[in-house]
């Protein structure tokens, strides 16, 4: 009799691979799962968004049009999703591990890609209504953060519930909504971080914009890296407090 594989979770796909019989994931686990994810996804997360910004300008997409958000949505999708399976197909040929099921993986990769479009779809239409009340930085910053991170959390739910027939797309339930609910709070780190990229509004408030600022002038392909780099800070400090508060088995990650 042929059995049916157990549907992989987000979290189950992006950490490592425990058997259910071990011990519940340490701190370090944690940290080292978090180093995965922001190497994987985050940061092509960020460099994808910025990518497809400049190819939005150049076909003449303003920064406040549906074509500019749709694009640069495209552009976190194509960022996840490439970075998840490549960096999983790479982890296999290098350690041989029958663990990694890439299938599995393009089918999480999918999921999680669905949800950084619905994020990365929102991020410049919350930015520019935040910047367009003239609030402080910090407040378009916190917004950000609260936005996107919502805008995720639905992408994953409409993604579980859309996607749910495929094998390794675990339905929605009570349980991974506590999961996704934490993972995207992450992610919202990650996407409130990316506001500090923008080094023309309020630049004495911008408390990053000396680590992640791209000014004018910036080259493209630099642009792109520091805007990775602030979406891999932003999701790394978020979940480094998370790796170290939420106690055992409590975490997405776990």
């Amino acid at each position: 009799m042929v059995t049916k594989t157990q549907p992989v979770t987000a979290e189950a796909a992006t950490a490592p691979t425990i058997d259910d019989s071990a011990p519940t994931s340490s701190i370090a686990d944690r940290f080292v799962s978090t180093a995965e994810v922001t190497v994987s996804k985050i940061f092509p997360a960020g460099f994808g968004w910025q990518s497809a910004s400049i190819v939005a300008d150049g076909a003449g997409f303003e920064a406040d049009t549906l074509n500019f958000a749709l694009t640069t949505g495209a552009g976190d999708f194509v960022g996840v999703f490439t970075g998840h399976t490549a960096y999983y197909a790479a982890k296999k040929a290098i350690t041989g591990s029958e663990d990694i099921n890439m299938k599995a993986e393009a089918q999480t990769g999918f999921l999680l890609a669905t949800a950084a479009f619905c994020s990365g779809t929102g991020w410049q239409p919350i930015v520019n209504t935040l910047q367009g009340m003239n609030l402080p930085f910090a407040s378009v910053f916190a917004g950000t953060w609260v936005g996107c991170g919502t805008l995720f959390y639905l992408g994953l739910r409409g993604g579980r519930t859309i996607f749910s027939s495929m094998e390794h797309i675990e339905e929605p339930t009570y349980e991974n909504s506590k999961n996704d609910a934490s993972l995207s709070v992450a992610i919202g780190g990650a996407t409130g971080f990316f506001v500090g990229t923008d080094a023309a509004y309020l630049p004495d408030q911008n408390f990053l914009i000396n680590v992640v600022g791209i000014a004018d002038g910036t080259p493209d392909l630099t642009g792109c890296a520091i805007a990775g780099s602030s979406t891999a800070l932003g999701f790394a400090t978020c979940q480094s407090a998370f790796n170290v508060a939420f106690p055992a088995g409590k975490c997405w990650n776990d």
